[in-house]
């Protein structure tokens, strides 16, 4: 699931695997973005593997691509920065002018990732995530990818937590 085009969290080296398929336009995964972040947290010991998986229209798109292209540029860091904030912070459209500011709110350039949204390598990113969401009969966000179990859908903690549990036997 982890390439170089994929941000890791969490712990690197955990002994188990969340996989979490996004759009940042959608409303249950910006309410998943908590219990993912406390599941992280409380954890301790789960790598969390990001796909950016745009399905719901241009803004989903442009939000991914500026994510994808922070991370190509500036970093996991950043990107993590970027990822949070998108649920946490930005309100409005998704546009060149929004993207701008919130680079800057973010003490990011946003100049050299607004001209690296559109490169290829992002694109790539984008189609491979697609393609692997459709092997896995993955169509809508968030789903997630529990060790060998897939959670479609927003959870509560509790259930993410006892999964987890249920993947560690």
């Amino acid at each position: 699931f982890a390439d170089a085009s994929s941000y890791v969290g969490g712990n690197p080296e955990g002994d188990l695997t969340v996989v979490e398929f996004l759009d940042y336009k959608c409303g249950y995964c910006r309410k998943a973005h908590e219990s993912v972040a406390e599941l992280i947290r409380s954890d301790g010991n789960i790598r969390l593997v990001v796909k950016e998986f745009p399905i719901l229209g241009e803004e989903s798109m442009m939000a991914s691509r500026f994510a994808i292209s922070t991370l190509r540029i500036a970093g996991p860091d950043a990107y993590q920065k970027v990822s949070n904030g998108f649920y946490e912070s930005f309100r409005g459209d998704v546009t060149e002018a929004t993207l701008t500011a919130y680079a800057q709110e973010l003490g990011l350039d946003p100049a050299p990732i607004l001209a690296g949204m559109n490169a290829p390598e992002v694109t790539k990113v984008i189609e491979a995530n697609h393609l692997l969401a459709q092997r896995m009969q993955i169509s809508g966000t968030p789903t997630f990818v529990i060790g060998d179990q897939l959670l479609r859908g927003f959870a509560p903690l509790e259930t993410m937590q006892s999964l987890v549990a249920e993947e560690r036997g």
